[in-house]
């Protein structure tokens, strides 16, 4: 993934409106769903180049305002992009927790328009959205939470679950029980992507592995 997010446009080159703004779309990196929709003016770019945080302008506020600084939701932006007309930016970001101020919504796009087809997530979104839904258990542990309680006991009874899942993801492939091995490999899945969490290694680690690994190679 990429480490130097300065663009290789100017900032001169942004056309900003009368106010000085231009509008910023905030796109997960590792599942590419569209997060958000916000305002930036100059400094808040500069800002952003800076410390690789997803800032932004406060039109209600009149002020700068970093995404997370009082939810915890923050965004990591691994690249910054401008579009063909130069009056509008890309932040690709690493979104820890919901980016929509709603309850329970990742995205703040998740309203279909009535009579129009309904929203749809791709597996990379569910898988973004579960990840992101560990973290924050994690980070913000809650009372029922089945995440919250496992991780209180510790790595090692992950770990001890991750190696039930797998056996028993084994078993339903020996039996070739399509139904049941969806299932094991949904809990597999969903304990391995925990366990990432507990140790700090992203989606985007991942994503960037296999992308190296998706390489053609030299003959």
């Amino acid at each position: 993934m990429p480490t130097d997010i300065s663009p290789p446009f100017a900032l001169k080159s942004i056309t900003f409106d009368a106010n000085g703004l231009v509008p910023v779309i905030a796109q997960e990196a590792a599942t590419g769903r569209v997060l958000m929709l916000a305002y930036a003016n100059r400094q808040a770019l500069e800002q952003t180049l800076k410390t690789k945080r997803g800032t932004y302008f406060s039109r209600s506020r009149n002020a700068l305002w970093v995404k997370g600084e009082e939810s915890g939701h923050t965004q990591t932006v691994l690249s910054v992009t401008l579009d063909c007309d130069g009056d509008a930016v890309l932040y690709t970001v690493q979104q820890v927790g919901d980016a929509c101020h709603k309850p329970n919504q990742h995205s703040c796009f998740h309203n279909s328009l009535e009579g129009e087809l309904p929203a749809t997530s791709s597996f990379g979104a569910i898988v973004g959205e579960v990840y992101a839904t560990i973290v924050d258990r994690i980070e913000n542990p809650r009372e029922n939470s089945y995440v919250s309680k496992l991780h209180a006991q510790g790595l090692d009874r992950i770990l001890k679950k991750i190696g039930e899942e797998a056996g028993e993801v084994i078993i339903a492939a020996k039996n070739r029980d399509h139904a049941e091995l969806t299932l094991e490999a949904s809990d597999l899945f969903f304990h391995t992507l925990w366990v990432m969490a507990e140790v700090g290694v992203s989606l985007e680690d991942v994503q960037a592995e296999l992308e190296k690994r998706h390489q053609p190679k030299k003959t």
